[in-house]
């Protein structure tokens, strides 16, 4: 039995907090902590936070307090780590409080109350290559870049997060290799604004097997496309050089899915909102990119409510989405952040008038979404296999991402077939979220 100090995590948030976990762990894991599933053997447990809507924040202080309920020794990091005074004043007996991105602030904190004399050993130690991952083995999120340079009215995250530092695209490329070759089938791409990255360094030239690529978002879709696995773009907004990764898609070098945060439609809302692109005409560049990839795929997300909508700032919404027919979609009632400047906004909307319009906007994209997955029954499809049971695997097509998006139900039949498989299927039916296909024979 190991007696090395034993370390719990709980880990909430995007997947781009997920990452920061993964990063946290690995280095513990490498300064010989044991990692450990449950509070009771945990000698000290670490809660990564969210801090990002107010529903969050209330998840995360509950998770402080399970945490200290039940192991009495909890160190907090995170995106809420920037509220220390708010974490302390509930939770006096948390032992330190560090912020986002602090990796080294929190391991030296797990260091300082959980002291370990270690000597990290490379013939014996069992880290591996691509790091601790807490996906799947079949799929990792890869991150190209930290914080963002806007200021958009109703999201606090440069204030946690800071401004977009992009890592050397040199870098990415390398952990998308170990990542490869651990057995990663997927590589989901993330950052707070994908399609931004490389303009803080001014699209530095860096070097990846011996020759000079340039770190911007084209070059890393051209690069990220010779690994010959799937990738997938998050968190993409729709600057106009966007246009030029629909090509690759189109030829098959990366998934044709895009996830663009639209926000809303109304120009007076997205002014408001002081979302980038807002002056962009997104219809016409969602039917361009369509001629160009047909299969393409597009998520996005939207707020209803924002203060200041009025019913035709709403109908303008629920036009567009008639107009653009997009693939899965999420929408949120709008609910005020603490620090964020749209809080101020004059005409606030009632909360009842807000869910009324949740519930509509939802109601009439539940049947564009229905109706978009129809148009799959009878086609082939490629699907990656998540989990596998006796009767029945899930799977996911190109359109799908792990978590957000639907799945592909299979009958596993007497096929010999494991998690982390392509395979081709039949789509013989869908309802108004998944797919139902049947394995291609010999």
């Amino acid at each position: 039995m190991s007696t090395n100090p034993k370390v719990g995590f709980v880990s909430l948030g995007c997947p781009k907090a997920l990452v920061d976990s993964e990063r946290i762990l690995t280095q513990l894991r490498t300064d010989g902590y044991d990692v450990v599933p449950d509070y009771q053997s945990a000698d000290l447990v670490v809660v990564n936070t969210c801090g990002f809507i107010d529903s969050a924040v209330a998840e995360s202080m509950e998770a402080i307090g399970e945490a200290l309920d039940e192991n009495g020794r909890v160190i907090v990091t995170g995106c809420l780590g920037v509220k220390a005074e708010d974490i302390q004043a509930k939770y006096p007996k948390v032992l330190a409080v560090t912020g986002p991105q602090a990796y080294e602030e929190v391991v030296g904190a797990v260091h300082q109350h959980l002291p370990h004399s270690y000597t990290h050993d490379p013939f014996i130690d069992l880290v591996p290559p691509q790091g601790i991952k807490l996906t799947p083995r079949h799929y990792a999120y890869l991150k190209i870049s930290e914080g963002c340079n806007h200021r958009c009215s109703f999201c606090i995250i440069p204030s946690m997060r800071g401004d977009l530092v992009s890592r050397d695209i040199g870098d990415v490329m390398a952990e998308a290799e170990r990542l490869k070759a651990a057995g990663v089938r997927e590589l989901l791409i993330i950052s707070q604004d994908t399609s931004a990255y490389g303009v803080d360094i001014r699209y530095r030239t860096a070097f990846w097997n011996g020759r000079p690529i340039k770190t911007r978002m084209k070059e890393l879709c051209e690069a990220l496309g010779e690994l010959g696995i799937w990738v997938r773009l998050h968190y993409v907004y729709p600057y106009p050089h966007v246009d030029n990764i629909i090509p690759l898609m189109a030829e098959g070098k990366i998934l044709p899915y895009l996830d663009i945060p639209f926000q809303h439609a109304s120009p007076k809302i997205l002014k408001s909102m002081k979302r980038p692109a807002a002056s962009e005409n997104n219809l016409t560049r969602i039917k361009a990119w369509r001629e160009i990839c047909p299969e393409l795929t597009i998520r996005s997300t939207f707020i209803a409510g924002f203060p200041g909508e009025t019913d035709d700032d709403f109908e303008q919404l629920l036009d567009f989405l008639d107009e653009a027919q997009l693939d899965r979609v999420g929408c949120f009632a709008y609910s005020p952040v603490d620090g964020a400047k749209a809080n101020q906004l004059e005409n606030q909307v009632p909360e009842e008038l807000k869910q009324e319009r949740l519930q509509r906007f939802m109601e009439k994209q539940a049947a564009i979404s229905a109706q978009r997955l129809q148009s799959k029954v009878g086609t082939r499809q490629i699907v990656l296999l998540d989990s596998v049971g006796e009767q029945q695997a899930i799977a996911r097509s190109y359109s799908d991402a792990p978590e957000i998006d639907g799945v592909v139900h299979i009958a596993v039949d007497d096929y010999e077939i494991e998690a982390g498989d392509f395979i081709e299927v039949d789509i013989v039916s869908a309802d108004e979220h998944d797919l139902f296909g049947k394995i291609v024979g010999e």
